[in-house]
């Protein structure tokens, strides 16, 4: 079982480092990161929230330095820990954390919370989690507490220059649409018209962020949703091969997701989006591991492909927190 986490640690780091290296020179200058989203940037705020979706248990946190499950949904370092780093910042606490006060404010805050989605209906079956405009609420006290430290123009200025990565949409497919055959929102939409939906209200999500106070915002897209152990099981694949139903809605949802993104830069007169394909960076990490550094990723490819533990295979994709693309 050693070399699988192995694998897993890796490719988590290759895929991070991608995504850093589309944004390292507007990240430069920056001296504090904020993160919203769903599990994929979680770094532990639903450890203090009555829900079911927490990474509290194994094997969550078995390679973190500590070796214990800290509220990550990931064996070792998520996305957001990853980039900390490569801007030379330190670990983004989740806000909810106790530990975060103080000086440790001027760092920035993670307000992720795993389950929910761009929509208020997803994810309702976890319960009580940070829906997107709870996540706006505490950034609101967020800046009041930091006001109280350095004042009002120095907080308005280090949330301007922050970095800001958002990371949604995923479980409006996987934990809504997809959910079961007759999903509300199946019924209301075609998948196309879903798609459309799902990009107008992310776009009024952003502008909020935007008028919070949010400069320099990284979007990512979602990955190959066809590819979730809970998809494959669901439709059935007994040899690894996608569903193609949730593969194509992120084939439908990305460019639709990052033209709305071109659009916004051009109405604000700015680059104030940078956009980050999570499933190009995946297919790329795939189909050219050596490009990344890796040699064997084939093997874990077929660990998820060939095991016959589904629990196993849900093990491998969700604390790697990628989804892996097999033909």
């Amino acid at each position: 079982m050693s070399i699988p986490r192995i694998l897993i640690t890796t490719l988590t780091v290759a895929l991070a480092m991608a995504m850093v290296a589309t944004i390292v020179p507007q990240a430069e200058a920056a001296r504090a990161f904020f993160v919203f989203g769903d599990s994929l940037v979680d770094s532990g705020n639903n450890n203090y929230l009555a829900t079911t979706a927490r990474a509290d248990s194994p094997p969550y946190g078995i390679d973190y330095p500590t070796h214990r499950p800290t509220g990550r949904f990931s064996n070792g370092f998520n996305f957001p820990d990853i980039i900390s780093q490569s801007m030379g910042l330190e670990p983004t606490l989740p806000y909810l954390s106790p530990e975060l006060n103080g000086q440790r404010l001027l760092n920035g805050a993670n307000f992720a919370s795993a389950g929910i989605g761009i929509l208020n209906d997803t994810g309702i079956q976890f319960a009580n989690i940070l829906r997107m405009f709870s996540q706006f609420q505490l950034f609101e006290q967020y800046q009041q507490r930091v006001s109280a430290i350095i004042g009002t123009d120095r907080t308005q200025q280090l949330v301007n220059d922050a970095l800001v990565l958002i990371t949604l949409g995923g479980n409006d497919f996987v934990n809504n649409y997809f959910l079961t055959p007759f999903a509300p929102r199946r019924r209301q939409f075609s998948l196309p018209d879903y798609c459309r939906f799902l990009v107008s209200e992310y776009r009024k999500l952003l502008m909020r962020l935007y008028d919070l106070g949010g400069r320099r915002i990284l979007v990512t897209g979602t990955g190959p949703l066809g590819c979730v152990p809970a998809e494959l099981a669901m439709s059935g694949s007994t040899n690894g091969e996608c569903a193609p139903e949730p593969q194509r809605a992120a084939q439908i949802f990305n460019p639709q997701l990052f033209q709305m993104l071109q659009n916004l830069n051009r109405e604000l007169g700015s680059d104030v989006f940078i956009t980050a394909n999570a499933f190009a960076m995946n297919t790329d990490l795939i189909n050219s591991p050596q490009r990344f550094g890796l040699f064997d990723a084939a093997n874990l490819i077929f660990l998820i492909r060939t095991s016959s533990s589904l629990l196993y295979r849900l093990q491998v994709c969700r604390s790697a927190q990628i989804y892996s693309k097999t033909t």
